[in-house]
This record gives structure tokens, sequence and C-alpha cells, in this order.
């Protein structure tokens, strides 16, 4: 992707050419639309958000993330590296040390005796939950105003978003 945005320049989307939007440019950022602005305070917030509870948590960002994926897939030290985009020594250095708190288990694959699943423990996640509580109840809370329509106009404007920051992801 050639993303370029001064004097009439032209970023390639998929080899083809397209103008940059208006807001572009050093100095135009306020300009955004409002639901661009909004997205973009999301995506701060969001940022900060692992920053703070990782520190409150005694964790590291890289243990609570970690632990964020492990609440939701059972999956190996090998895919730890993976997602976190480290190597696999990093990856086994942050899983020993959430072994250690008592946070992680390591159990044989249920299918190959020779690889490790990573299973996250209660005290794993009652530390994530015990601080994300609050932002979970007023999702939550936040979630109820909308009617089924406008979940569904959210809904899609929040996964074209995430595909437009895959993109990024994917280059």
């Amino acid at each position: 992707m050639d993303a370029t945005t001064g004097g009439g320049a032209t970023v390639t989307d998929d080899q083809h050419p397209v103008a940059p939007p208006p807001w572009v440019g050093r100095g135009r950022e306020r300009a955004q639309p409002p639901t661009l602005l909004a997205l973009r305070d999301l995506v701060a917030a969001g940022g900060r958000v692992n920053h703070v509870v990782s520190r409150r948590a005694g964790l590291s960002e890289s243990e609570l993330v970690t632990l964020e994926h492990l609440s939701r897939d059972q999956i190996g030290p090998a895919e730890v590296a993976r997602r976190l985009e480290v190597s696999t020594a990093a990856a086994t250095g942050i899983v020993d040390r959430l072994v250690a708190r008592g946070h992680v288990e390591r159990r044989p694959h249920e299918l190959d005796r020779r690889r490790t699943e990573l299973h996250i423990t209660d005290s794993g996640r009652a530390e994530i939950i015990g601080h994300l509580m609050p932002m979970f109840g007023a999702l939550d809370r936040h979630d109820a105003t909308f009617t089924e329509e406008e979940k569904a106009v959210v809904q899609r404007y929040l996964r074209g978003a995430t595909a437009a920051f895959e993109r990024v992801l994917d280059d």
C-alpha cells in the first residue's frame, strides 16, 4: 500500500488509486467525521486499559494479553508466541511466570501428547475479570440502551472498522 498524502497524491488500495480522505493531511485530524473521532477515542482508551490493568495486577502487558487469549481459547506456547509476535523463548518465559503465579496450567494435548495446551485457571480468570468488571458492567448497561436495529448498525460499523484495522496488520 502506497500511502502518500501530500499535494494531490493518491493512496493505493488493492492496486487501485484512491484519493486520500480530506482529513488525512497534517493538522486536519479533527476534521474527521464524528464517528471516526469516536472510534479513535475508543481505540486510544482501549490501549490504555491493558497498560493500567496490567500495572494494577502486577503483570506485564504481555502476560495480561496472554491471559486474555487463554480466556477465549486453549492454545499452546507456540500459538502464544505467534499471537504476541514474540519468539518462542519469550513466550515460554511469559507462560512460566503465569504458571508460577497460578494463573495458567500446562496440560498435555488430548490428541497429541507431544504438544502442550495452556489453560487459564480460576485465579487467572478472576485476575482479569476483577479488574475489568467495572468496564464490563458499564458496557452491558450501555448496550442495553440500544434497540436491536441500532445494535445491528453498531455491529456492522465495528466489524467494518475491525476489517480496516486488519488491513494494516495483513500488510
